[in-house]
């Protein structure tokens, strides 16, 4: 009877530990399946952040660099004039590409979304609208240079209808070039986002407010905008994330005119002054940063993953 007894009063706690055991095994299996993924972005983004950041102290001169521990390369670039410069010049690229994209974007995810009907064409379309970008984005930036030349098909075409009688000089290798390129090149990473989100709005929405007397305007201010607020926000840190950071659009469509910060850290790579493209990459990273957490305040981003 005593033996029984206390074989009673143990079982829970034998209860217990099994569970606890069977816990710690689920936890062991979870951060071996996840170690992989640990693995890769250490090795492939955090190391080369770290690397980036380490060689943003070190010194330089004309010919060669070495280990240090100096803020000259953050105080030059923290205080220049030019700094200055081409952050405005950077921002004032990166919002009106902003502006262009999120009005293009999202007429062309509206139309697909609520003016197509049936799921074949919307998915026709949408691949039409990707063809463009089935090619390299220097191919398709390069490509407006013919279009937009003095002797292009643009002024051409303006000259033959009797619009003009020069030829614009400011069509190519002007800020114009630089945000028309800009807005060919990324605004699909606009149309994507804004188009997955309405296509998860309930119609029923839309029809209860039209029931209930609301317009087509009121409908779309009302009802859609702000339910396409998260798609919204995920297209524009595509924006503004690869406008902030692109160089090589702003060197060719600007015709060499206009600077960026990706240009900067561009030239100074190329006359081998690492520590201060180093130094320039971390002040752009950590701006842009502050931008993407800023839109990020705005809209629950989690919701639309």
């Amino acid at each position: 009877m005593k033996t029984s007894i206390s074989g009673a009063k143990l079982a829970p706690g034998s209860n217990l530990k099994k569970l606890s055991a069977k816990a710690s095994a689920q936890q062991r299996t979870s951060w071996y399946l996840v170690s992989p993924l640990v693995m890769v972005l250490g090795f492939f983004l955090v190391l080369p952040i770290l690397t980036i950041v380490i060689v943003s102290f070190w010194d330089y001169n004309d010919y060669n660099f070495f280990p240090a521990f100096v803020f000259e390369n953050y105080a030059y670039l923290l205080t220049s004039p030019v700094t200055l410069a081409t952050y405005l010049k950077t921002f004032k690229f990166m919002i009106l590409v902003w502006i262009f994209c999120t009005t293009i974007g999202f007429t062309i995810a509206y139309f697909l979304a609520f003016h197509v009907r049936t799921l074949p064409m919307q998915i026709t379309l949408f691949l039409i609208c990707t063809v463009p970008f089935w090619t390299s984005n220097i191919i398709r930036m390069i490509s407006w240079i013919p279009f937009l030349g003095r002797n292009g098909l643009a002024n051409s075409a303006l000259i033959n209808t009797g619009v003009i009688d020069q030829p614009l000089d400011w069509l190519l290798f002007s800020d114009f070039a630089v945000v028309l390129a800009f807005v060919h090149l990324y605004c699909l990473f606009m149309v994507v986002p804004v188009f997955n989100t309405m296509m998860r709005i309930d119609k029923s929405l839309i029809e209860a407010a039209r029931d209930a007397g609301a317009s087509n305007f009121q409908i779309l201010t009302n009802v859609i905008i702000p339910l396409t607020k998260p798609g919204i926000m995920i297209g524009s840190i595509f924006v503004v994330t690869l406008v902030m950071g692109d160089f090589i659009t702003v060197r060719f469509m600007s015709g060499g005119q206009s600077a960026s910060v990706g240009r900067v850290i561009s030239n100074e790579i190329a006359l081998l002054q690492y520590p201060a493209a180093a130094a320039s990459a971390v002040v752009l990273l950590i701006t842009v940063l502050i931008m993407i957490g800023i839109m990020m305040r705005f809209v629950d981003i989690r919701k639309e993953l």
